[in-house]
């Protein structure tokens, strides 16, 4: 068994953050379904598909590695769960539900120790504040394609972040992973990390 790092999505974002703070890991993205199961909290949920996902890619016999890393995100808003818009008329009818509220963005994530069995698991709140959409802002929001496979149909470190007055907690879960609390349990199961 390789010291391999493994992240278990297909997300250019968590892509991006996890180079950010200079790991050095392979991508293999899971193919967990994600199922929302009857009565659990959607930090139960997030944290429960963040484990299906690095559990799925680390039971694999054809994969070398020691450490897996799942994610899950949802955007939470009148105590409903937003996914990943399914066309342009559902992604409209989210950022609308979202213009001028408060809601809130989850990411569970998971580490998994191939070698030792350890595991990190937990969820990650975050609050952030829409200021009011108009129609037009909307309509070329959706346009620019930009919302097509993000929890909630917008993304904070893009054309999204225009419509964000305000954000308490983690910016960096809002992308798709919370960097301080991931680097934490990285170092907890003994990840070399270079801070």
């Amino acid at each position: 068994m390789n010291d391999r790092i493994i992240l278990a999505s297909a997300s250019p974002r968590r892509k991006e953050l996890l180079q950010q703070i200079g790991l050095t890991f392979d991508i293999i993205p899971s193919k967990a379904p994600e199922v929302v199961l009857p009565g659990e909290t959607p930090e139960e949920h997030v944290v429960r598909l963040s484990i299906d996902k690095a559990r799925e890619v680390a039971e694999r016999d054809n994969v070398e590695g020691r450490w897996f890393i799942g994610s899950d995100t949802i955007v939470l808003c009148q105590q409903q769960i937003l996914g990943k818009p399914t066309d342009d008329n559902h992604a409209a009818e989210m950022l609308r539900m979202l213009s001028g509220v408060q809601h809130r963005v989850l990411s569970g994530y998971a580490i998994l120790d191939r070698k030792t069995g350890a595991q990190r698991a937990e969820a990650v709140s975050t609050q952030v504040r829409f200021r009011e959409l108009t129609e037009t802002e909307i309509a070329r929001y959706i346009a620019s394609g930009e919302p097509a496979d993000k929890a909630g149909s917008y993304a904070i470190q893009g054309l999204g972040v225009c419509f964000v007055a305000g954000i308490e907690g983690s910016y960096t879960n809002v992308v798709g992973l919370p960097l301080c609390r991931l680097t934490l349990a990285l170092k907890e199961l003994g990840v070399p990390l270079p801070i």
